[in-house]
């Protein structure tokens, strides 16, 4: 079985070197050694020293020299506006304050749905639109996410 055991960043790939794209949800983005099945069939085995965040356009190098490319999921998020950065400021301090993971896009936040999060962020006056997006919060102040905060296991 091909074997993954080097990321390279967004950025950083030759696009002659993909062979096949992998799409994953943000919370399955979080992995040290997994099986995965890429688009086009290819079957390899994630096994990295240690669970890293991947992103939407990493790419997975396999013992062979191919790449393939991380696709984020489209799911269910709200985006957060406020009447000015200061009260944007607020508002990511309060979804930061209860341990939510957000992604920051120019002047606006974005969360995964959750009731709670949202029916706060109204009453502190937020403008919240739902959509549908690939979400990679931001790596938090030790370079972990939520998962690490919560005390979960990384080698899911």
């Amino acid at each position: 079985m091909l074997r993954a055991t080097t990321i390279k960043r967004k950025g950083e790939i030759s696009a002659g070197r993909v062979a096949d794209t992998v799409h994953l949800a943000y919370r399955d983005r979080r992995r040290r050694r997994i099986v995965l099945t890429g688009e086009r069939g290819t079957i390899f085995l994630l096994d990295l020293p240690q669970a890293i965040t991947l992103k939407d356009g990493d790419g997975l190098v396999l013992d062979n020299g191919a790449i393939v490319c991380v696709v984020g999921k489209p799911e269910a998020l709200v985006e957060v506006a406020a009447a000015s950065a200061s009260d944007l400021a607020r508002l990511a301090w309060h979804i930061g304050n209860r341990h939510g993971d957000v992604q920051v896009i120019g002047d606006k936040l974005r969360i995964l749905r959750d009731h709670v999060l949202e029916d706060m962020l109204r009453a502190l006056g937020a403008t919240l639109t739902p959509i549908e997006a690939p979400f990679d919060a931001e790596p938090g102040a030790y370079g972990h996410g939520r998962a690490h905060a919560a005390g979960q296991d990384h080698d899911a």
